[in-house]
């Protein structure tokens, strides 16, 4: 229905920055950071966006669009509900991808991984540092589930202002119990980088041990 059109759309329109592979980082935080902050300073939207994927109970891919809440030596951070179909499948099967798109750069990085939770202390932290709007959504909770009525904005809107004026009671120090950072160790990172003739360039991590090795893959 849509093949014509789509094929029509136009594909790898971005502008890749020079990428030196005499000159790759021992790790790939260093690499990711340079990547990433050269998609700050190109200003691709929301460059911290990623995709995470997950698997379900049935064995069922399941994926969603969050933001990167910081990267360290243990690996990549996010967020949410503990009790939110991402937290509730990650309590089940701990393992995980990211990916992240700068299209105005033409690069692409995969991430894949076992997912460790946060401690509270560090939950906490991220929790209180969201909005209040932000804190009094996931206050309310039930993230992804089934509202009462495909109109239920009054019984959304409800109990976010309950919520709100929750957090206003309590203070700003109020936390969420049930919020929880999640950080992906990744036994892999895939840096991908676009050709107008299709000749990208992949670089591949691989964890070895405490260090890791590099392989170049083919287009």
């Amino acid at each position: 229905m849509l093949r014509a059109e789509l094929r029509a759309l136009p594909a790898l329109v971005g502008r890749p920055p020079a990428f030196d592979l005499e000159t790759l980082p021992a790790d790939p935080y260093g690499l990711f950071a340079d990547w990433f902050h050269e998609a700050v300073d190109a200003g691709v939207p929301e460059p911290h966006a990623m995709t995470l994927s997950t698997i379900d109970g049935d064995g069922m891919p399941d994926a969603r669009v969050l933001l990167l809440k910081d990267l360290t030596v243990e690996g990549w951070w996010f967020a949410s509900e503990e009790g939110s179909a991402k937290g509730r499948q990650l309590a089940a099967n701990p393992q995980a991808a990211l990916t992240f798109y700068w299209s105005p750069l033409g690069r692409s990085v995969r991430i894949r991984g076992q997912v460790a939770r946060g401690t509270d202390a560090r939950s906490a932290e991220d929790f209180l540092e969201r909005g209040a709007g932000a804190r009094a959504v996931a206050l309310a909770g039930r993230s992804g589930s089934t509202a009462d009525a495909l109109d239920a904005d009054a019984e959304i809107a409800a109990a976010i202002d309950a919520a709100l004026r929750g957090i206003e009671s309590a203070g700003p120090a109020s936390t969420d119990a049930s919020w929880r950072v999640w950080c992906v160790h990744a036994a892999s990172v895939e840096f991908w980088q676009a050709h107008p003739e299709r000749r990208h360039v992949r670089v591949r991590y691989e964890r070895a041990g405490d260090g890791w090795t590099t392989v170049r893959l083919w287009p």
